[in-house]
């Protein structure tokens, strides 16, 4: 959930802006990948750039590559249009699928919402339609207002589809322990992951999608991870898929610069999306798993079954070896 407040003040002679951006657990925040390369010339010179040296700048000389910490970008805005003394605002959706937002005045003087505010939104992606104006009550005095906003990824179900399969997200013929699965203790405590599942596997293996959808967002750019749940919480490779009835899947913990799918990319079950790695909060190398819903404002976890081979469909259990297979 995302929170962004906007002060404004509004005079026949005036007009102050202030933007403070707060950022909250319920979304996943995207970033640009970062690298540090040094190389010499073969005049002898030493470089540092953060674009990779052309094959002729090092023709035969070393390069050395040091990853950088990535910045948290932000992928949703509230933006003002229209005339300053009868303002109207949109939002900016930069995520490959719908959010829900929520709006609020905070602290209004002199100020007249149409629609009246507090008041919710679905947002698709892009920029919306206007869906909202602000105006004086009296034209002839100064106003101010602040506006706090903050929201939830997907649309608000009331249901979605629980006899929907899902298939082993990782490539044929490998069997892969379940080393945390619903409700477990050390992560899965909290409505987001509460239905979710961790399955141990070596860095580097194929992850592949569990059921067809859009990618939504990716983060592909961190490269750190560990027990530290404050330093490495928000700090996980993933990717999250858009299914046709509003839910969302969630791969995490993967491998730096290694997704194989873009945001907005249409996938199948069974095709690879990425490869598995130990990145965030991990204690060690594995793939989190769930499948998530907007329940109205608040992202939760839903429990979802996996499907083998012989089309035999079980809810996940701890200890539990999960087996790939091929899907047609």
């Amino acid at each position: 959930m995302g929170y962004l407040m906007l002060s404004t003040k509004l005079s026949k002679i005036n007009i102050i802006n202030c933007f403070v951006f707060i950022c909250c657990a319920l979304f996943s925040l995207s970033c640009d990948a970062k690298k540090l390369y040094k190389f010499q010339d073969a005049d002898g010179g030493w470089h540092y750039t953060d674009k990779a040296p052309e094959a002729k700048q090092v023709t035969d000389l070393k390069v050395e590559v040091r990853q950088l910490n990535v910045e948290a970008k932000q992928r949703v805005w509230l933006n003002q249009i229209g005339d300053k003394g009868s303002p109207e605002f949109v939002i900016r959706n930069d995520y490959s699928g719908p959010i829900e937002v929520e709006v609020s005045l905070f602290e209004p003087s002199n100020v007249q919402a149409k629609p009246d505010l507090p008041r919710k939104f679905v947002v698709q992606p892009g920029i919306s339609a206007p869906l909202f104006g602000l105006a004086a009550r009296n034209e002839y005095q100064s106003w101010q207002y602040s506006l706090k906003y903050r929201y939830s990824l997907g649309e608000p179900l009331a249901r979605h589809n629980e006899q929907a399969i899902y298939y082993p997200p990782f490539v044929a013929y490998k069997t892969f322990p379940i080393t945390q699965a619903f409700g477990g203790q050390f992560s899965h405590t909290d409505e987001q992951n509460k239905y979710a599942v961790d399955i141990s596997m070596p860095e580097g293996s194929e992850i592949h999608a569990a059921r067809a959808g859009v990618v939504m967002s990716l983060e592909n750019d961190f490269f750190k991870g560990g027990i530290d749940k404050q330093a490495y919480k928000a700090k996980a490779n993933s990717i999250r898929i858009l299914h046709e009835d509003g839910s969302m899947a969630i791969y995490a913990h993967l491998q730096v610069e290694r997704a194989q799918v873009y945001e907005g990319m249409r996938v199948k079950a069974g095709q690879l999306i990425a490869y598995s790695g130990n990145t965030g909060f991990s204690s060690g190398p594995h793939l989190h798993f769930s499948v998530q819903v907007n329940q109205g404002m608040s992202l939760v976890s839903v429990p979802f079954s996996f499907v083998d081979a012989k089309g035999f469909v079980s809810e996940p259990k701890l200890g539990q070896l999960l087996v790939g297979f091929a899907v047609n």
